[in-house]
């Protein structure tokens, strides 16, 4: 069951705001300016050049959220039909194309910055003809998509290499309908999140492509408090974060 939180408790330590945000602002001379930046480019990312490392994790190693997202997002119903879900950071689009089959009255579209990740997706989906999946190059910190367009939201290890959590989850609010869910999964050991990056700096280093990847060498995880925080600066009508295993999860209901 969610729980409702009409007031969202503040910490004691860092003060995090409450209202929904969508971009970093700074002030200057007395003006508020929107901060933009840099957009960067697929081809400097291990997840693009070492595709098939990642892609072979994700579909043979990572735990399988499936039938907890489902179970979460629509509780012992099912989606109506019509229905618009969009994954972020889909990567080979293993959430994406398992709903999509699952489901067929629904829409799935997943959205990564990786062209050969992308691609793995729509060769898989075209493989077992899921007519209601689609994959689409966008940026999870500035999503082409017009305000209140999805009715659920799903994300699984986005946080872990991401350089501006509070601008994504700005990202999912806003793109939320009234009514929208979304459920984040993310892993809470360091160390074992790292497994993917770890190899694939070694692989770049052992063919000389040491230099102008993106990542980090180590996964950034969360702890309890940073990931309830984190989902805490968007007003939900209802949020719950929980840990099982090796992952934490949050589920959040728009207004």
């Amino acid at each position: 069951m969610l729980r409702t939180l009409p007031t969202i408790p503040i910490p004691a330590e860092p003060v995090f705001p409450l209202r929904p945000r969508t971009i970093p602002e700074r002030r200057a001379a007395g003006f508020l300016i929107e901060e933009e930046k840099p957009v960067e480019s697929s081809a400097e990312s291990l997840f693009e050049h070492f595709a098939w490392l990642y892609i072979f994790c994700r579909e043979r190693l990572f735990r399988d959220d499936t039938e907890r997202m489902i179970r979460a997002v629509w509780a012992e119903s099912k989606p109506l039909p019509g229905e618009k879900v969009i994954e972020m950071g889909c990567g080979p689009g293993f959430y994406s194309r398992g709903l999509a089959g699952r489901f067929r009255e629904i829409s799935v579209l997943g959205i990564d910055r990786s062209p050969s990740q992308l691609a793995r997706a729509r060769e898989k989906a075209q493989a077992t003809e899921l007519k209601n999946c689609r994959f689409e190059s966008d940026n999870v910190l500035a999503l082409s998509h017009n305000d209140d367009s999805f009715d659920v939201l799903i994300a699984s290890r986005l946080f872990t290499v991401l350089p501006d959590r509070d601008r994504a989850v700005a990202e999912m609010y806003r793109v939320l309908r009234s009514g929208g869910r979304c459920f984040i999964a993310e892993p809470r050991y360091s160390f074992w999140a790292s497994i993917p990056l770890l190899t694939m700096w070694l692989l770049a280093g052992l063919t000389r492509l040491r230099n102008g990847f993106r990542e980090p060498s180590m996964a950034q995880v969360l702890s309890p408090r940073e990931m309830e925080h984190l989902f805490a600066t968007q007003p939900w009508k209802k949020m719950k974060t929980w840990r099982e295993g090796r992952y934490h999860y949050a589920l959040c209901e728009k207004g």
